[in-house]
């Protein structure tokens, strides 16, 4: 079974706030620019809207198995536009190509855990330290849109099938 789309986040720019969490939308126009509609103060403000971090991805897997380590983390608490299911964190990384719904997605790098983590109400600044080694590895993965397009909720995702086969290669 493919992975699918299992919830869209966005978050208009509000004054003095922080990209997350990012309340679920129905559906998201994914440009080359970024998501429309979508405001991600550190990506304007730090790295000039480069085009290289336009789309965040979580895993939902991900997102359960910190669940069950005891931080309960929600779809959209960590600022990603797009959570997956079904696809495995392993799958993806730089190069990885990603068709979700009608766009075009190719996984840049790793998102890096931040302290704007701490404003999270289960994390805080006692446990941030913690839950940014918790992280480590786990953030999610930046995305460059190669082709726009609206995507929704349950859309198919299919993962560059060369990408797979020159991961194998090297095992």
């Amino acid at each position: 079974m493919p992975g699918v789309v299992h919830r869209l986040h966005r978050k208009p720019e509000t004054p003095g706030e922080r990209g997350l969490p990012k309340p679920s939308v129905s559906e998201l126009d994914l440009t080359p620019t970024g998501v429309v509609g979508d405001f991600n103060r550190f990506r304007h403000e730090e790295n000039a809207d480069d085009p290289t971090s336009a789309v965040l991805i979580m895993t939902l897997e991900t997102l359960h198995s910190l669940g069950e380590e005891g931080w309960p983390v929600q779809p959209g608490d960590l600022g990603e536009n797009i959570t997956t299911r079904g696809v495995a964190y392993t799958q993806m990384g730089p190069g990885t190509n990603l068709r979700v719904g009608v766009a075009q997605l190719t996984v840049t790098r790793p998102c890096e855990p931040c302290t704007n983590l701490y404003l999270l109400p289960y994390v805080g600044k006692e446990r941030g330290p913690q839950f940014l080694k918790v992280m480590l590895g786990r953030r999610g993965w930046y995305c460059r849109v190669s082709r726009s397009g609206v995507v929704r909720v349950n859309d198919p995702i299919q993962v560059g099938i060369a990408r797979r086969l020159e991961r194998q290669s090297k095992d």
